[in-house]
């Protein structure tokens, strides 16, 4: 059904497409930049022309690599959940919170009604996509997951804020999908933090999206997302991309108990570990993947950004990825 609605959208995928989860690794001469901007050293379209440049490295980069599906590599973002609180309404701007290892950000407070002012990634989706005849995903964090990484001193409980989030957060999606995006990614990777709070993160999710016409990506990679299976086959997207390669597939068992009904991205790489995978390491979980469901409806990819990696890692990670797959590509057919 899925590859149905992908050809609808006059998209032409080969079998176990291949993309990445969104984010790579700030080029060293954007990083610098960035921080040369912060010291006030650098302008803002000083800035953004290096943004440019490290986005166009990606595209060049997954190009080469010979991914299917291309992302924009938010070489213009920070964190994930702030940088869009810092273009909409209703937010302040709190104090660094750690996030993981030894990475931090500037947690947001909502303190008034959140307000979509504007498009806020269609113009970098619109540049990258001019950049490459390859579908490029629009990528965007989701209701849930903004609600949950900020503090609400404004709305009476955790729902409203969430919801009314969605409402806003639709009006980008609505923005995307006029300028041309068809593939569209909505990172919930918070989603699995408090089971008591699937139903109306599975509310919002369908604020968000529901009857518009894009093939729709939602991306989770903390939590234990068994303890929201099966009820997560409710949220109202095409495919699911879950982080199950640092918990060693084992996802994939309670798949065998209660079916996946939806397509699969299966993050077949540690994004977490400066380990290259080698090629018997991804084929060995592609197909632990291919016991558990159909082929076409199975896509690869990283268990979550590459960001945290080196330039010279994320690459190696990638081709070797990308390799296998064309291997196994050309092995299926033969297959019974």
């Amino acid at each position: 059904m899925s590859r149905q609605k992908l050809a609808r959208l006059g998209l032409d995928l080969p079998l176990l497409p291949t993309s990445t989860v969104g984010s790579f690794p700030k080029t060293p001469e954007l990083a610098a930049a960035r921080t040369k901007y912060a010291r006030k050293e650098l302008t803002r379209p000083e800035l953004e022309a290096l943004e440019k440049k490290a986005t166009e490295y990606w595209v060049r980069a997954q190009e080469e690599i010979g991914l299917d599906v291309l992302v924009d590599g938010e070489q213009y973002r920070g964190d994930m959940v702030a940088h869009f609180a810092e273009i909409m309404g209703g937010f302040r701007t709190g104090g660094l919170v750690r996030s993981y290892g030894n990475r931090y950000y500037h947690k947001p407070i909502i303190v008034g009604p959140v307000r979509w002012p504007a498009p806020m990634t269609v113009a970098w989706w619109r540049w990258t996509q001019s950049l490459t005849t390859k579908p490029v995903k629009g990528m965007l964090t989701g209701p849930y997951t903004i609600m949950d990484w900020s503090f609400n001193d404004y709305y009476p409980d955790r729902k409203s804020a969430c919801l009314a989030l969605a409402r806003e957060i639709r009006k980008e999606v609505e923005a995307l999908i006029e300028a041309g995006a068809k593939i569209i990614q909505i990172d919930e990777p918070a989603i699995s933090v408090r089971q008591e709070e699937l139903p109306f993160a599975i509310e919002a999710l369908s604020l968000t999206v529901d009857g518009l016409p894009a093939y729709f990506i939602t991306h989770a990679c903390y939590g234990a997302f068994e303890t929201i299976y099966p009820d997560m086959l409710e949220l109202p997207v095409d495919n699911l991309d879950l982080a199950i390669s640092n918990s060693a597939l084992d996802l994939l068992k309670i798949f065998e108990k209660d079916p996946f009904t939806k397509d699969l991205s299966l993050g077949v790489l540690d994004v977490h570990s400066h380990k290259i995978e080698t090629r018997e390491e991804i084929r060995a979980r592609i197909m632990r993947g291919l016991r558990v469901l159909p082929t076409e409806r199975i896509w690869v990819d990283p268990d979550c950004g590459l960001k945290t990696r080196t330039v010279e890692e994320s690459r190696a990670k990638l081709a070797a990825m990308v390799g296998i797959v064309r291997t196994l590509r050309a092995e299926l057919p033969k297959t019974p």
